[in-house]
């Protein structure tokens, strides 16, 4: 497990399959992620318990350090090591959100991919609707890297969707799109 001040990251247990099921069949928090979609119990339970047999994710959950229940999760995936990259994305209960839990649970998440994963490049996508999100991705370093333009429509209306990254601080980043990487060297390399 990992640990912060108020909450732990650590696996998912089947006793926690019952409330990310209701987190996942509630319509309206549904609206910050995706249209909503009435869901099977079985396609949901072997979605979460099985994540190990899938190297390109990992799902934590968020636990309060006080009680030890489940009170939101962190969600790893599309993890490329060739690239160093992954997508990452975050829940909070409703009854958690506004203390701090969250930003704590995405700052013990982020190192987890730079020390653990030796990943370089993070990304996530938000609604851009999503004022408070956004904000807490920027404060953690998070930048936006484009705008997809009525992109999904949810609840009834056409929503942008904000696709943002956060590069490692001290690993060099790739070279430009469409750019060539330049190596000086005091000899030249062909003769």
């Amino acid at each position: 497990m990992l640990f912060g001040d108020t909450i732990a990251l650590g696996p998912i247990l089947p006793v926690d399959v019952p409330r990310l099921f209701q987190w996942a069949d509630d319509a309206e928090d549904a609206r910050l992620n995706e249209p909503y979609r009435p869901l099977n119990w079985h396609q949901q339970e072997g979605f979460w318990l099985n994540a190990e047999r899938d190297p390109t994710r990992a799902f934590f959950a968020i636990r309060s350090r006080e009680a030890g229940e489940i009170i939101g999760y962190v969600q790893i995936s599309r993890i490329e090591p060739i690239h160093r990259s992954a997508t990452i994305g975050i829940r909070i209960d409703r009854a958690e959100r506004g203390k701090g839990k969250g930003r704590e649970a995405l700052r013990l998440a982020i190192d987890y991919c730079w020390s653990h994963l030796n990943l370089t490049r993070l990304t996530l996508s938000v609604f851009a609707g999503n004022e408070t999100a956004i904000g807490l991705y920027a404060t953690l370093g998070f930048r936006e890297e484009g705008r997809l333009s009525a992109a999904l429509f949810i609840a009834g209306n056409w929503t942008d969707v904000i696709l943002m990254a956060l590069h490692h601080p001290d690993r060099p980043a790739a070279a430009p799109a469409g750019g060539l990487l330049v190596i000086s060297s005091p000899t030249p390399l062909c003769r």
